[in-house]
């Protein structure tokens, strides 16, 4: 009787090849349905309000065409407020998942370690004490997110940065500033509250190309910047002194991306308001959706865009009384926040 002889086992190699031929396809596809996604989307937000314009109408608008009624409400009103949404998204989506990855926590949020608090903050004081508007407050909020992220670098420098030395000193920074904040508004005019609060809610209402333009242009200078960097945030997850065994020049890239995702945030704040959660979610939900194994950029990226997109849409349709975007966003954030602490407290680990 022949013995049976039975095919040899696959190699390893050959299987964790296909492994991470099936990780890099599910990436692919996951990053082309988000994309299409905000595409689809965004056409959807110039399309509907008060009234309603056909896609052809749309797309003549968008090209220059004038078309009567259209040209007016979906190229002065609709489109810069869509756009807005778009690039503030992508700038918190890219900048969250940024400081996420470089500090190995998904708490490492720059609306949890106090640069939109920052903003908010000097947002605040320059409207009701200094009386300052427009492009005046634009520019002190974003000088203050810089300086802040400064403040919290350097009290966290150690022989290093270490994630939670970082996120701690950030909250308790956070909670300063949002004091400033209550205090201030509780010395506030009432005109001059309410502008203050518009702002530090995180709307779109009322958006022009003066807003638009600026935060745009910073998204089309920085992206370029931390997408360069990804592989080095990739090998940052294993620890600097690995890292620095690869090559990468650890501190060197930290400075540069945490430069260029403060300018995301600061930018974005400043034409936006501090959209609340949308940086702290987008790299989880691109995590979730995409597996593990390579850059998550790009898909919290898109991630971003996407929820302020649809939490735009819902806060202006979807209730009786219209709601700015941060108050959307921030209903679906705090329960996460809530989930994470308690995921990792049960699990023994630390902030």
């Amino acid at each position: 009787m022949s013995a049976v002889v039975l095919p040899p086992p696959p190699s390893s190699t050959a299987a964790v090849a296909r492994g991470r031929a099936r990780r890099a396809v599910r990436r692919r596809t996951v990053t082309l349905v988000l994309a299409g996604s905000v595409v689809a989307v965004f056409t959807v937000t110039l399309m509907v309000g008060r009234t309603y314009y056909p896609l052809d109408d749309v797309i003549r608008v968008v090209l220059g065409e004038r078309v009567p009624g259209a040209s007016f409400t979906v190229g002065r009103l609709r489109l810069p407020r869509a756009v807005l949404a778009v690039v503030a998204g992508l700038s918190f989506g890219l900048a969250g998942v940024t400081f996420q990855t470089m500090l190995r926590n998904p708490l490492a949020s720059p609306d949890v370690i106090g640069i939109s608090s920052g903003a908010s903050a000097a947002a605040a004081v320059a409207i009701v004490t200094l009386s300052l508007g427009g492009s005046q407050v634009s520019g002190v909020a974003i000088a203050a997110a810089l300086a802040v992220a400064l403040l919290v670098y350097t009290l966290a420098f150690k022989d290093g940065v270490v994630g939670t030395r970082l996120i701690l000193i950030g909250i308790g920074i956070a909670a300063m500033l949002d004091s400033l904040i209550a205090y201030v508004l509780s010395q506030a005019a009432e005109w001059d509250l309410q502008e203050a609060m518009r702002w530090l809610t995180g709307s779109l209402n009322g958006t022009t190309w003066n807003e638009t333009v600026p935060a745009a242009a910073a998204l089309a200078v920085l992206a370029p910047v931390l997408l360069s960097r990804a592989r080095d945030l990739s090998s940052m997850q294993l620890g600097d002194d690995t890292a620095a065994a690869l090559g990468v020049r650890v501190e060197r890239t930290r400075i540069t991306v945490i430069v260029a995702a403060v300018g995301l945030i600061a930018f974005a704040t400043a034409a936006a308001g501090p959209i609340a959660f949308v940086a702290f979610l987008s790299g989880p939900i691109a995590a979730r959706i995409t597996g593990s194994g390579g850059s998550p950029l790009v898909p919290a990226a898109l991630v971003g865009a996407l929820l302020v997109l649809v939490a735009d849409l819902t806060g202006q349709f979807a209730f009786d009384t219209r709601f700015p975007v941060g108050v959307v966003t921030g209903v679906l954030g705090a329960p996460y926040l809530v989930h994470l602490i308690i995921r990792t407290n049960r699990a023994g680990g630390s902030l």
